[in-house]
């Protein structure tokens, strides 16, 4: 049995390593959201000036939407899988169980993670549409309509954001050999999401694309403070493949004093 001195230290440790995750978790989603307007501001000058991109959106979209015209069933399943499977309150919903469910397996930190991750991603991605004000395309005899601003996507930048939040989450609790096809299937949906929106005609393909990026700097930033949490408390870091927290499948996820 450790020392009451040495409990006392680890006590203390952890508990200033949570005071700084805390902290890392709001300079995160901070810094997410500056970047986010930079990246922003930045998309919107090219929009304006770089003729090539203007180029490939109008070209996507009006060949993807002439097919959609001609093709009405394949344009319904793409009504269902962006309006139904892939819609982003479906996908949030799908986080917020996950993050009562970390929360009845006290895993604090992690539903917490899960949490910011989620509220960072809808803040940053209406802050972004908030500024840059891109119309979304106007294209003749619609297929869909969506109302609000183009840039970035928000199918896209949740679905990026909501993907990571369930592989990262739950991978500890996939088998060895199923992990890397549910990563594929979680990269496909992203695809698929950023795929669906454009060819229903509602946003331009550097939309999607800067949904995804988005997306990505929110997960990615996030991640890095959940890691840097890990570090403090002492536990090691896992490969990205096995999860943020692989002790999940473990009675209890949460270091207890006198642990690592």
């Amino acid at each position: 049995m450790p020392a009451p001195t040495a409990l006392r230290r680890l006590h203390d440790r952890r508990r200033q390593a949570d005071r700084r995750y805390g902290a890392r978790l709001l300079a995160a989603a901070a810094l997410a959201a500056v970047a986010a307007v930079s990246f922003g501001l930045l998309l919107t000058l090219v929009e304006g000036q770089w003729r090539p991109l203007r180029r490939l959106d109008m070209s996507a979209a009006h060949r993807l939407h002439t097919y959609a015209l001609g093709h009405r069933e394949w344009t319904a399943v793409l009504h269902l899988l962006s309006d139904r499977v892939w819609d982003p309150v479906t996908l949030r919903a799908a986080v917020a169980v996950l993050t009562v469910w970390l929360l009845y397996r006290r895993a604090w930190r992690l539903a917490a993670w899960a949490a910011v991750t989620a509220v960072a991603s809808g803040a940053v991605g209406l802050l972004v549409k908030t500024v840059v004000e891109r119309a979304r395309p106007a294209l003749h005899d619609p297929v869909a309509h969506a109302p609000g601003y183009s840039f970035p996507s928000g199918h896209a930048m949740t679905a990026t954001t909501s993907f990571a939040v369930l592989m990262l989450v739950l991978a500890p609790l996939v088998p060895r050999a199923w992990r890397t096809a549910c990563w594929g299937a979680a990269v496909f949906c992203v695809l698929g999401v950023g795929f669906t929106r454009v060819a229903l005609g509602v946003h331009w393909f550097s939309d999607v694309l800067g949904g995804w990026l988005l997306g990505l700097t929110v997960v990615a930033l996030t991640t890095w403070a959940f890691e840097a949490w890990r570090s403090d408390a002492g536990r090691s870091r896992a490969p990205v493949s096995r999860g943020l927290e692989p002790e999940l499948t473990e009675a209890t996820p949460e270091p207890r004093p006198g642990t690592r």
